[in-house]
């Protein structure tokens, strides 16, 4: 059962990338298109605006890039937009399927990883829930009686 567990999240893994990896080639060709470039030059822009690059500071290591934190996932979600409406708008609806999926994959990935990193660790480390202790309880909470002591 492992291996076929294993199968299967290495065959959704490698349909996953290849699904990003064509949706970054539609989204090269939009870019490319309305600039008047090649999608050589269109892609290096991509990269320029994305890439994020190992800085030392103050001894702690950081990375800095182009577009702060903040504004990377609205930018490639409006990028995303845009060359959704752009295929749809010529009546191409592949693509649009495929930057459908890329937003949707781009917004609830983090509420993803978040589920999935909880369902391992609760599977890895199992809770030290009591028998007379309720399972709903918050872990960070530490529960404690007092008595006081009779002199």
């Amino acid at each position: 059962m492992p291996k076929l567990a294993i199968a299967i999240l290495l065959l959704v893994l490698v349909i996953l990338a290849s699904t990003l990896s064509y949706t970054g080639y539609l989204v090269v060709s939009v870019v490319a298109e309305h600039l008047g470039t090649g999608r050589l030059m269109a892609g290096f822009l991509l990269g320029v605006l994305f890439a994020r690059v190992p800085w030392i500071a103050e001894q702690k290591l950081r990375t800095i890039g182009l577009l702060p934190q903040r504004a990377r996932l609205p930018v490639m979600v409006a990028l995303l937009a845009f060359c959704l409406l752009s295929y749809f708008f010529r009546g191409e609806f592949v693509p649009v399927l495929f930057l459908a999926f890329a937003a949707t994959f781009l917004l609830t990935y983090r509420w993803m990883r978040k589920i999935v990193v909880d369902r391992v660790t609760s599977s890895l480390f199992k809770s030290s829930v009591g028998p007379g202790q309720s399972k709903s309880a918050d872990d960070r909470v530490i529960d404690v009686e007092f008595r006081e002591k009779k002199d």
